[in-house]
């Protein structure tokens, strides 16, 4: 598995440039700027652990016509000269008297302006990396108006290339294989740090990167919170436990759940799982291409509802899927985005069956020509018990 390919031609990043290009065309901007890690890499192939640090702003900007453009600390000029771009600018960052902005601004206004515009991530889901005032003052020092273009970029990004997915479908299997060895190495007894601590040494044994989310809660017959722990609870004979994680192979992650009962499970928890794997298989079959992620959520909950449910707490049943643990747009009841090819998303139904208790299940899919086909392995119907 470790071998696995890694990265991608140069002709990736290419078609990507020439897709927002041609984008960005229509919205009559001269430039776009990015500003995190994700959309750094998206155009540009650059992958550094070092965004970690809050310390330095990094800047791409995307002109009109030719190559990204990267505004850089110097710190990155050699990882960065190792990708496809060819002009890097750079500066000797920290210096927070002008940590890059005027070099930033000498490099948009240097590039034909036709339109006057240039775009920035404004919107819902994104976030500008940079200090909000060295944003103000690009803004006042460029003589372009700035135009949200955060929804034109997360569009982009939502359908993903034949090699993004492939990567996607690694790192879920890697995962799929690393939740069925779960309970041959678990026992009552054990608590869910330590029960998550050797699933995550098993998921680099498999060939996994890093697992920068796993999130575990147990309890008598269910769970009442999806987003918390591990902690040091043992869950008990009779308990239910949730693992979710987000693990990520070459710079791409899986997000999905198991669930496992302890000693035995409770016959309503048994109708609750049948009735959440049941609406997964429900939302499965109505993420076709055009159909709106408003119908995929109803799918499922049409399901639940009949089972009874008191409610969902999530506030959603899945999401888009790639460069980070949850993407742009949601599967919720007032969602209008169209599914095409080549969409990764997740499925994901949840419920509260009983006060205090609820139980979720989550696959990973793609949307094909032909319909959805899973990136996970499916989950059984039956919850798994821990001996």
């Amino acid at each position: 598995m470790s071998d696995f390919t890694r990265s991608f031609a140069p002709a990736e990043f290419e078609q990507r440039t020439h897709i927002v290009q041609r984008l960005m065309h229509d919205a009559r901007l001269d430039a776009i700027v990015v500003t995190t890690e994700a959309e750094i890499r998206y155009f540009t192939g650059f992958h550094s652990q070092f965004f970690e640090s809050p310390t330095r702003p990094w800047f791409v900007v995307v002109p009109a016509e030719g190559k990204p453009i990267a505004v850089i600390p110097t710190i990155g000029e050699t990882g960065m000269a190792a990708t496809w771009i060819d002009q890097i600018h750079t500066w000797p960052s920290p210096r927070p008297a002008d940590d890059g902005i005027s070099l930033l601004q000498g490099t948009i206004t240097a590039l034909p302006a036709r339109h006057g515009r240039l775009g920035l991530p404004l919107g819902p889901e994104s976030i500008l990396r940079m200090p909000a005032g060295d944003a103000q003052r690009l803004v006042d020092s460029i003589p372009h108006e700035v135009i949200d273009c955060a929804e034109m970029l997360l569009r982009q990004r939502f359908v993903k290339s034949p090699a993004e997915i492939e990567k996607i479908r690694h790192v879920c299997q890697i995962t799929s294989d690393a939740f069925e060895a779960l309970p041959g190495h678990s026992q009552i007894g054990d608590s869910e740090i330590a029960i998550t601590r050797r699933m995550r040494i098993d998921l680099l044994e498999r060939g996994a990167d890093s697992t920068p989310f796993m999130v575990a809660g147990s309890g008598p017959g269910g769970y009442d919170s999806i987003i918390m722990g591990p902690t040091q609870r043992v869950p008990k004979a009779g308990d239910v436990l949730i693992i979710d994680t987000g693990t990520v192979f070459d710079g791409y992650f899986c997000d999905f759940d198991r669930n496992f009962g302890f000693g035995h499970v409770a016959d309503d928890v048994r109708r609750a799982n049948a009735a959440v794997h049941q609406a997964l298989d429900a939302g499965f079959a109505a993420a076709r291409p055009g159909a709106r992620m408003r119908e995929v959520w109803s799918a499922m909950w049409w399901v639940m509802e009949d089972f009874g449910a008191l409610g969902n707490s999530i506030g959603r049943m899945g999401h888009g899927l790639g460069m980070l643990l949850t993407e742009w747009p949601s599967v919720h009841p007032e969602d209008e985005n169209l599914l095409e090819p080549g969409v990764v998303m997740t499925l994901e139904p949840g419920m509260t069956f009983a006060p205090g208790r609820q139980l979720v299940h989550e696959e990973n899919i793609v949307i094909t020509e032909a319909g959805a086909e899973y990136l996970t392995r499916r989950a059984p119907p039956e919850i798994p018990v821990i001996r």
